[in-house]
């Protein structure tokens, strides 16, 4: 029989909690489930009004995986969803708002990715995001020394920014901004991708290009278009072990001197946010908006 839970006075059936997910580490759906119940508090605000699209996995990192960016079959009628704009033409996507749309959403197994704009202003970005991406034999050690640079640079053009990890191989650098069209955040962290590489030549590439790649740390300026989604702070990520895209504080990036330094899996998430908060919560507060030079 499917249990049956009530959460926020939603009823919600919740199915296969023994199956493992997460096959390093044996994690199961129920611990999935858990863990989301448990950062809900600071996870919420980071989707809250940003249209979802789900990474699904539903049999695990080496099982198929495949977005949902339209409202999935069978989501509840008290599941909020927004129509959003597209070149295609306008769709229907979901929006995670509360604890109950969070564990129906979270019982489909899935990574959250979520764009820099919210549903009241498509194309509108109140962030912008450089996701730093490591070529082997690069890995995210390399990836620090970057977010470094790329930080002081932020900070000349009075922009404060907050790292944290992609929860896969590499580093996430995030900043709140003044509200702006996406294409302009968009030039604008090419801009700085491109200087990173002059900056850095050994180190940095700013095009996708898979032959430049290798020992270098790819700087994607693109995830500001409006049209893309970045994994959302706290997400699971679809891998052998449950890791995390968790904030990093900057003492953290500093002191990294080896890869698992920066790897954060799920059973790790809540002390850490015990003692720090939520790193990211600077992105909310509308006086640390900068607007772009």
């Amino acid at each position: 029989m499917t249990p049956i839970t009530e959460v926020e006075g939603r009823r919600l059936a919740l199915t296969n909690l023994e199956k493992v997910l997460h096959p390093a580490t044996g994690f199961t759906k129920g611990e999935v489930l858990h863990y989301y119940a448990t950062v809900a508090g600071v996870l919420l605000p980071h989707l809250r009004d940003r249209p979802v699209s789900f990474l699904r996995y539903p049999d695990g990192p080496d099982g198929q995986l495949f977005f949902t960016k339209n409202v999935p079959p069978g989501t509840p009628a008290w599941v909020r969803t927004a129509e959003v704009p597209r070149t295609e033409g306008p769709a229907r996507m979901v929006l995670v708002q509360d604890l109950a749309s969070l564990m129906w959403a979270a019982n489909l197994v899935t990574e959250f990715h979520t764009p820099q704009w919210t549903i009241g202003t498509p194309g509108i970005a109140d962030r912008i995001v450089f996701d730093l991406d490591p070529g082997a034999p690069a890995t995210v050690v390399e990836c620090c020394e970057v977010a470094l640079w790329l930080r002081e640079r932020l900070a000349g053009d009075g922009i404060e920014a907050y790292a944290k990890s992609s929860g896969s191989k590499g580093l996430h650098l995030l900043a709140a901004v003044a509200p702006t069209p996406s294409a302009d955040v968009s030039a604008y962290a090419k801009e700085l991708a491109v200087e990173a590489e002059k900056a850095l030549p050994r180190q940095v590439v700013h095009r996708m290009t898979r032959s430049l790649r290798p020992g270098k740390v790819f700087v994607d300026w693109s995830q500001n278009a409006g049209r893309k989604t970045t994994a959302t702070p706290y997400t699971l990520r679809a891998r052998a072990e449950p890791t995390v895209s968790a904030p990093v504080t900057w003492d953290e990036v500093e002191a990294c001197g080896t890869p698992d330094r920066l790897v954060f899996r799920a059973p790790d998430i809540a002390s850490r946010v015990r003692e720090f908060g939520d790193l990211l919560a600077p992105l909310f507060d509308p006086d640390r908006a900068s607007p772009l030079p």
